[in-house]
């Protein structure tokens, strides 16, 4: 192998391809905080297209695309609902808290995945004495859940009683793109039951930077005027636009590469001792797998894989991850499961 690490901490790790660097390099661009970058109006209506929503609105990251969603539907002393391992809830730094004064309901849920008879009896009732219930947050693929596709009839069934509820629905959909491809169900049909949906385009895509926010044109005006608040304005932007674009166009169906490389890694988990799967099973592009304690440490093992010239991520003392993505070939990916074997099967970790 190469002096270079085989990096599968992330799939945002991806540096952009010389062709996508090409494509940057051309964009013709101008002040998006005036409205007058071409490229990102390009990217903004082709990524509204693509998710079946009126308007969308490019912004830097991941994290701010959700929570201007979430101050965008609600108000200071409003209440969220979401699964306990959610992006929002454990890795925005208490963003909703911080950023727009609403509390968070945590349910716990199969592996990310919540059913519409766990909320049907969490909406605080109609009392002054209450924070008031107003918005339900789903993942889609769910990191923490092991890139677990949420299953649609599932999503459906949340929205329906979500809006005769009163309550709005938004997406964090950073990782939809392996979902459709995974699943073969179209973007708009898995986006359909929202309000909102924040993407992201810098994960398995492989774009340096960007997200977006979707929804109503209402909506997505409403967000623009939070994206100022929470400082993501940006200028000649539409340098960035281009990746966007050009991941859309070349790095989505490939994504199925990364979801087959996952598969062998979860195989060489499975045949090693003193390794376990958690989830028990992979359909995206993360492999979420534990360390037995009374071997080793996650942090420890990591280390020996280091020395192998292959990076994961230790998530906990003894969780692990490791992500698929452009960046690392079949090739690669077949050495790193040998050496996960063959530091597992070593009486010495």
């Amino acid at each position: 192998m190469t002096s270079t690490p085989i990096d599968l901490r992330s799939d945002t790790v991806t540096k952009p391809t010389l062709e996508m660097r090409a494509a940057m390099a051309r964009a013709e661009v101008g002040d998006d905080v005036f409205d007058e970058d071409p490229t990102v109006h390009i990217l903004q209506d082709r990524v509204a297209q693509l998710l079946g929503k009126e308007a969308a609105l490019f912004v830097p990251s991941g994290t701010m695309a959700n929570q201007i969603c979430i101050r965008a539907h609600t108000c200071p002393g409003d209440e969220l609902l979401c699964e306990t391992t959610s992006h929002v809830y454990v890795w925005e730094a208490g963003g909703p808290a911080a950023l727009s004064g609403v509390t968070t309901r945590p349910v716990d849920g199969d592996f990310g995945v919540l059913d519409v008879q766990q909320l049907q009896n969490l909406i605080r009732p109609a009392n002054e004495h209450y924070t008031r219930s107003r918005l339900v947050v789903l993942e889609n693929t769910h990191n923490r859940g092991g890139g677990r596709i949420f299953p649609l009839e599932k999503i459906q069934a949340i929205s329906t009683w979500a809006h005769a509820n009163g309550l709005s629905m938004h997406l964090d959909g950073a990782r939809i793109w392996n979902a459709s491809v995974a699943s073969g169900i179209a973007l708009e049909a898995w986006c359909q039951p929202f309000d909102s949906v924040a993407v992201c385009f810098s994960k398995g895509l492989g774009a340096p930077i960007g997200s977006a926010v979707v929804g109503t044109r209402d909506f997505v005006a409403k967000a623009r005027r939070i994206r100022k608040l929470f400082g993501g304005h940006m200028r000649q932007v539409g340098i960035l636009a281009a990746g966007a674009i050009h991941a859309l166009d070349h790095h989505v169906s490939r994504l199925a590469d990364d979801h087959r490389h996952a598969k062998i890694l979860a195989q060489a988990i499975q045949d090693s001792p003193g390794l376990r799967l958690d989830p028990p099973f992979v359909e995206t592009n993360l492999v979420w797998f534990e360390v037995d304690p009374a071997l080793a440490s996650a942090p420890i093992f990591a280390n020996r894989l280091r020395e192998k010239g292959i990076l994961v991520h230790p998530a906990g003392p003894t969780t692990l991850r490791a992500c698929t993505h452009l960046d690392v070939s079949i090739e690669q990916t077949a050495y790193a499961a040998d050496m996960i074997r063959t530091i597992s099967h070593h009486s010495h970790w």
